[in-house]
């Protein structure tokens, strides 16, 4: 087995909440406007409710916006670095575009002062308004050219509608032409309904549920033929999508719809797409590995919540990949697929 000491790897999936919103300014009451408040913590550790709509959503702690205390817990993950992107809920597709565009302003400004503030161990990914396509490019373009951030965190759907679906070609080809990076994550999933069970089950089970959906939608939908040059990563390994490639591969020889609609492999085309380690099972490493190959895994946490990986470097060793696909996993593919707008990672490959 690989040593799993050396603190070298590439966290792209981890999240960032500010301490605190500005007030809702709009007109448009009531709105699902995001606020914090203070949740002290028993161990003195400074914890925030975040509510949204007036409810709480999540309870969160300081490491959610301190640098200095996610970069001291680094060397213990192995990590050099984090990639680091709002917390879903935060994207916000679901309000106006009056209300929208401030407030993704405003987490794209406070994730580029944690970036800061880390000293070049933190890069950070935008948040866009999708429900608004000009408006989505417009902010993309600022986050990338004025605040410094490396690449975009957007939703599985938006608003139910899936990321494979042509109305959102002109933001990837958008992306393209900035060379910004996609990093897709799980928002408001499908299914729902048919969960029994707690609340937590979303994140569980819904969660890769929607992701697998999204990533085949990008698939049948033939976005990476028509815009090759996108790099795109999918949280939580991909979701359930390596367990439907083989049925969907195999479909597109049995139906003639799916056969002339699907213009290339299925299984071809998924070894485009970036996914994260973020499945805590190694078998499930290796199958993913085996699916979408060597070059296209990348390290992913979701750290700081509960419900994150705590030993992303000894779960790859755990896996006895040879040593070429254990470095390539650790720090290689993601800086393959941050591109040249991360530069300190660059200097330091």
């Amino acid at each position: 087995m690989l040593s799993t000491h050396c603190a070298c790897g590439i966290d792209v999936h981890a999240h960032v909440v500010p301490e605190k919103f500005p007030a809702y300014f709009g007109r448009t009451m009531p709105v699902p406007w995001p606020e914090t408040a203070p949740a002290p913590d028993a161990q003195g550790l400074c914890h925030r409710h975040v509510m949204i709509g007036g409810k709480n959503y999540r309870t969160v702690s300081e490491k959610c916006w301190s640098a200095p205390r996610r970069v001291a817990e680094f060397d213990a993950l192995g990590l050099a670095y984090q990639v680091v992107s709002p917390m879903p809920e935060l994207l916000s597709y679901w309000l106006e575009i009056a209300d929208a565009q401030p407030l993704v302003r405003y987490l794209n400004e406070q994730t580029a002062a944690i970036c800061a503030e880390s000293g070049g161990r933190m890069l950070g990914l935008a948040a866009v308004p999708l429900q608004d396509i000009g408006a989505a490019v417009d902010e993309l373009r600022h986050s990338i050219e004025v605040l410094g951030l490396v690449g975009v965190e957007i939703g599985s759907n938006v608003n139910g509608v899936a990321i494979g679906a042509p109305q959102f070609e002109p933001f990837f080809a958008a992306c393209v032409a900035l060379d910004a990076p996609v990093f897709v994550h799980a928002l408001k999933p499908a299914g729902m309904d048919r969960l029994v069970g707690p609340a937590p089950l979303q994140q569980v089970l819904a969660y890769p549920t929607d992701v697998g959906l999204a990533a085949a939608s990008v698939i049948t939908g033939g976005l990476l033929l028509r815009q090759p040059g996108l790099r795109i990563a999918f949280s939580h390994g991909g979701g359930t999508l390596a367990m439907l490639l083989p049925r969907l591969e195999q479909a597109c020889h049995v139906f003639p719809a799916l056969k002339d609609s699907i213009a290339e492999s299925p299984r071809e085309q998924a070894r485009r797409m970036y996914v994260d380690t973020l499945v805590f099972d190694a078998p499930t490493l290796r199958h993913l590995v085996h699916t979408f190959g060597a070059t296209q895994l990348m390290v992913g946490t979701d750290y700081p919540f509960n419900f994150h990986e705590h030993a992303p470097i000894d779960r790859l060793a755990e896996a006895a990949f040879d040593e070429a696909t254990h470095h390539a996993i650790t720090s290689g593919n993601a800086r393959r697929f941050l591109g040249l707008r991360a530069p300190a990672i660059q200097e330091h490959a």
